[in-house]
């Protein structure tokens, strides 16, 4: 692997990629012959905000590994109830455990947590920023159905802003040449620093504003739901968050082969009724998720040809981007990697104007 840490799914190389997904494969059909490869090893799941499918499915896939898993689901059940800061969380779990998965509300906490951490760090979730399980999730399941990665047609639909799986998926499904439906208001459209890396990568993509325009075009429908937690602002989540809502009437202009994927939970932007057609996986993709999970654990510990995770240069600027971990974290070191005019935060990826 590239990196000690998976922050990124840029952590991974192609073929380390490949071998993840393969791997999750022969543990999807031969599931028995990988029980006890994690024996007397213990994953520890620290979330700061709730989650369902990704703890438990953490969780499930340690277990089923033979290893053990210890943690917590509320950060007030814990010493960071009483003020303990993020370096000192690290630094004591990393001590007790052999890996660790966190989720934090903070973009760039798991970036952040690398710094301090004795052991490999999994990014299971950094607010509106990444989400790079949920991607080799979302890569597991499209190798299943579809049998390969390349030159797929992808819409993107809801919340392309704050959709931290948006922007992992983005990411990866660059490497394989994908084009890109973005479906969303002007209000939701995905961070500029998404557009710029696909057209680093010479990805063809298009903005528009309906499902109705977008579906015909799609092997691949990716529903988002808009994310409550996300706004500042309760009027603004009201007036935003069903403007999207997949139904029948909108799955019979799709392809015959489309599959429709969704990271989970729901809320109303997939009716029920869409569940009884045979494209929408999502309910599958969650297991395939536990799959992915399993080979990503075992490749973290037994690779040992460990690199640190890429940090730029030192600067005296803050970052921006009031959600990034270095507001409330204040100690961290303030780094940058430099782009012509701007400063690229290196947790968050937040430009800053020089």
């Amino acid at each position: 692997m590239l990196s000690r840490h998976l922050i990124d799914l840029d952590d991974l190389s192609i073929h380390d990629l490949h071998s993840i997904l393969k791997l999750a494969h022969e543990i999807k059909e031969r599931p028995g012959d990988y029980f006890g490869v994690c024996q007397n090893k213990i994953l520890a799941t620290l979330f700061y905000e709730p989650s369902t499918r990704t703890q438990m499915s953490f969780q499930t896939a340690m277990l089923r590994l033979g290893g053990q898993t210890i943690g917590f689901d509320n950060p007030m059940n814990s010493s960071v109830a009483k003020g303990e800061n993020l370096k000192d969380t690290i630094k004591i779990v990393s001590g007790y455990a052999d890996v660790i998965a966190v989720r934090n509300p903070q973009e760039g906490f798991a970036k952040a947590a690398s710094l301090y951490s004795n052991c490999p760090i999994i990014n299971a979730g950094d607010g509106g920023h990444l989400h790079p399980t949920q991607t080799l999730t979302d890569l597991t399941t499209l190798m299943e159905v579809k049998g390969d990665l390349n030159g797929l047609t992808i819409g993107l639909c809801g919340d392309l802003k704050f959709g931290r799986t948006v922007h992992s998926l983005i990411k990866t499904m660059c490497h394989f040449g994908a084009k890109f439906i973005l479906i969303s208001t002007k209000e939701l459209t995905v961070p500029q620093y998404i557009k710029d890396i696909m057209d680093a990568a010479g990805c063809a993509y298009m903005e528009v504003t309906t499902l109705e325009e977008a579906m015909p075009m799609l092997d691949v429908l990716y529903m988002t739901r808009v994310q409550q937690e996300r706004f500042s602002s309760l009027e603004e989540y009201e007036r935003l968050k069903n403007v999207y809502v997949l139904d029948k009437r909108k799955m019979a202009l799709g392809k015959k082969d489309l599959s429709v994927l969704h990271p989970l939970p729901r809320v109303d932007e997939i009716v029920p009724d869409v569940d009884e057609d045979s494209r929408a996986i999502y309910f599958d993709q969650a297991i395939y998720g536990m799959y992915a999970r399993m080979s990503l654990i075992i490749h973290m510990l037994n690779d040992k040809n460990y690199y640190p995770v890429h940090f730029g240069k030192h600067y005296q600027a803050k970052c921006c981007n009031p959600r990034c971990v270095t507001q409330k974290e204040t100690y961290l070191p303030s780094t940058f990697t430099d782009c012509g005019d701007m400063l690229i935060c290196d947790y968050c990826d937040e430009r800053t104007l020089i």
